[in-house]
């Protein structure tokens, strides 16, 4: 069972480090014995970073690849239960916090599962703090 909603923000932080701080750290360790819960989008998500950092040359085709790879391999659980009523969700989200769908995407998850969501986007951050839901590695 997952133990936390883990947004992007948070996962390609691990990859560079001028963008790893103690909170990453606190949640990439959490994951040696939990488990994180992720909305589909989370895995387009990631891939486009690493496409964007390998055209920007943060990091080569390979390293992109091999992050890739190793970020796969986490005890992550990619949410298939997503319904119509999830996307209406995930609107109604967007509009009242002012939200891209993406992130809507990761706070419905965190609502439906009730669970905690890790996250270092601001805007996401502030919106969960609003809307009453926890934040995942901080307590």
């Amino acid at each position: 069972m997952s133990a936390f909603v883990m947004d992007c923000s948070v996962t390609a932080s691990w990859c560079f480090t001028d963008e790893m701080d103690d909170y990453s750290r606190t949640i990439l360790e959490t994951l040696s014995t939990g488990r994180a819960a992720v909305p589909s989008v989370w895995q387009l998500e990631i891939t486009n970073v690493m496409l964007a950092a390998e055209r920007r040359k943060r990091l080569s085709a390979a390293d992109a690849r091999r992050f890739l790879d190793l970020v796969l391999s986490l005890p992550v659980d990619i949410d298939s239960n997503s319904s119509p009523v999830s996307s209406v969700t995930i609107f109604h989200l967007g509009l009242q916090y002012g939200l891209s769908a993406y992130d809507a995407s990761y706070m419905e998850l965190a609502f439906r599962l009730g669970l905690p969501l890790a996250t270092k986007d601001r805007h996401l951050l502030e919106a969960c703090k609003k809307a009453g839901i926890a934040i995942a590695g901080i307590g």
